[in-house]
């Protein structure tokens, strides 16, 4: 059975990546509807930072958001000037860490979306009479759903299993910033591969069970949308 820490840190684990989910959706729609339309020239130099997670090892990143986070970098000292705390080696820190980390798997499914669909139905909406809000609420949030569907699975599935960037930032402090991926590390470091085994199965079962459904609904989406 899990132990009352292993608890702890899979309900922190589900926390951290509910938050970080719902702040990636939410940070992410906008950017990715600027990368899906504009004809900027600084669109690529976007493109390849927002990409740079899929591509970097986590703890290069990790050692870096903690040096802009910690009491000596610019983020944490801003905080201690204003009155606050540094975030490193907190939960806010961690959800910072994941916004970064997982932004890739959110706004790449979100362009591409938003690229598919195109201004086409925008501007008959308009045509029709329909406001900024009403065209982006019936029009574009319904034929966008599969894509908000992807990028909110990817994004949450992608946070469940952060390691290095999660453990630089945050170390392992239980009750605090343990994850459960710090949690698996710790019981094979001490051995204890039962333990291990029954929370990187729990990982795998619902990482799985998401990736699963998400691929279910879309595929059916698509088949609605060949028969309509």
């Amino acid at each position: 059975m899990l132990s009352s820490d292993d608890i702890t840190a899979l309900g922190l684990t589900l926390r951290l990546a509910l938050i970080s989910t719902l702040m990636l959706l939410v940070l992410g729609t906008p950017l990715a509807w600027w990368l899906a339309h504009t004809r900027a020239r600084c669109k690529p130099v976007v493109d390849a930072l927002i990409a740079l997670p899929l591509v970097l090892p986590p703890t290069v990143l990790g050692f870096y958001l903690l040096l802009a986070l910690g009491p000596e970098g610019p983020v944490g000292a801003a905080l201690e000037g204003l009155g606050g705390a540094p975030l490193a080696f907190t939960f806010a820190g961690l959800v910072i860490g994941s916004v970064v980390y997982s932004l890739p798997f959110v706004v790449q499914p979100l362009q591409d979306t938003f690229a598919r669909i195109g201004t086409r139905p925008l501007e008959v909406a308009a045509t029709l009479g329909a406001g900024p809000a009403d065209r982006w609420r019936h029009v574009i949030l319904p034929l966008a759903r599969p894509g908000y569907l992807t990028a909110a699975v990817l994004g949450f599935a992608h946070t469940l299993g952060e390691f290095g960037v999660v453990l630089m930032i945050g170390g392992n402090i239980p009750g605090r910033t343990q994850v459960v991926s710090v949690a698996i590390y710790d019981h094979v470091e001490a051995l204890d591969y039962a333990s291990a085994h029954m929370l990187a199965a729990l990982l795998l079962g619902v990482s799985f069970a998401l990736l699963l459904g998400v691929y279910w609904r879309n595929r059916r989406w698509r088949l609605a949308v060949a028969g309509s």
